[in-house]
């Protein structure tokens, strides 16, 4: 073979060796925790990559892009201390910015942010602009690689889809060790009892009851049309949950506490982060409770155990929490 010939042949290995490389690298996905690309799918670490959810589909959140509709970061950094408007849009399949949605819980999309290490969330509603730009102010308390998710649902579109990006706050990055699993957490003079176990791969029965200063709360407010949100995140990967309680404020059988009762369905074993948000004397709160699934339940026994290590990551007297 001549020497011409024989390089092309190499060149042409080398192309199809890079090109299976690369196929690959979008099926496995990048390590999160040194992601800052927008572009690439988010499936995370080896204790839950690869499974899929109901309908065969990864859980939410952990993509930029599903059924054509793609998340694309106007903004490339969050701002820390102050609040600086952070902007974005979704495109659709025409690659067009999306400017009709479905509302869903009063609101047309909800956008949570939160650091990797599962510290500093917030759950915000941004504006949507007549050229199709969400944007909203945020501010975090600390450096590091955030995941912030749209959770929407598109006009004419059957289903509501979580899209996620890695959005990085510059600085010097102190990551917080996830608290142990706890069955209570408080926040402002409240204190929220969770009762109920994750289950991989079935529907699991989450009550949580909400008592201040020792009394339970039977006056619960309506906080975008229910009694309580809750979002269950994946320690690693951050696979996404969003779940609604049972029952609908005024619909006549639903009391307004102090117990609001879930029924969510975690798609493997592992450890979890749950968020709550609540609305009380006309303000909203968060608190956090770490559980685990598939694993034996080291606050089984211990339900009534002291308040765990404060969630203020989580709370509205946080740095970076509000709600919008």
């Amino acid at each position: 073979m001549r020497t011409s010939a024989k390089l092309g042949a190499y060149a042409l290995g080398l192309a199809a060796v890079f090109t299976a490389a690369l196929g690959a690298g979008h099926l496995a996905g990048p390590t999160p925790a040194v992601l800052t690309s927008h572009d690439e799918v988010h499936v995370g670490d080896s204790s839950g990559a690869g499974e899929h959810g109901a309908g065969g589909h990864l859980p939410a959140g952990l993509q930029v892009s599903q059924d054509g509709y793609r998340l694309v970061p106007v903004s490339t950094t969050l701002a820390l201390g102050t609040p600086k408007e952070f902007r974005f849009r979704v495109l659709g399949l025409d690659g067009a910015p999306v400017t009709r949605y479905v509302t869903s819980h009063d609101k047309d999309l909800h956008l949570i942010v939160v650091r990797r290490d599962l510290s500093g969330f917030q759950h915000l509603h941004p504006t949507l602009a007549a050229d199709g730009t969400w944007s909203v102010p945020i501010a975090v308390g600390a450096a590091g690689q955030y995941r912030v998710f749209a959770d929407f649902q598109p006009d004419g579109h059957a289903d509501g889809l979580t899209l996620g990006v890695d959005v990085p706050a510059p600085g010097d990055y102190q990551p917080a060790s996830l608290p142990s699993p706890a069955r209570t957490a408080s926040v402002d003079g409240y204190t929220v009892t969770l009762d109920g176990d994750l289950t991989p791969g079935t529907s699991s029965r989450l009550t949580l009851s909400v008592s201040e200063a020792g009394q339970p709360v039977t006056d619960l407010q309506p906080y975008l049309g229910a009694y309580g949100h809750l979002v269950a995140l994946r320690e690693g990967d951050l696979a996404y949950l969003h779940v609604h309680p049972d029952g609908t404020p005024g619909d006549g059988h639903t009391a307004a506490g102090p117990q609001i009762t879930f029924h969510t369905e975690v798609p493997s074993a592992g450890t979890y982060r749950l968020f709550l948000d609540f609305r009380h004397g006309g303000k909203v709160r968060t608190v956090a409770f770490t559980a685990s699934a598939g694993h034996p339940d080291p606050t089984a026994t211990t339900s009534s155990a002291a308040t765990p290590a404060p969630t203020t990551s989580a709370g509205h007297g946080a740095p970076g929490h509000s709600h919008g």
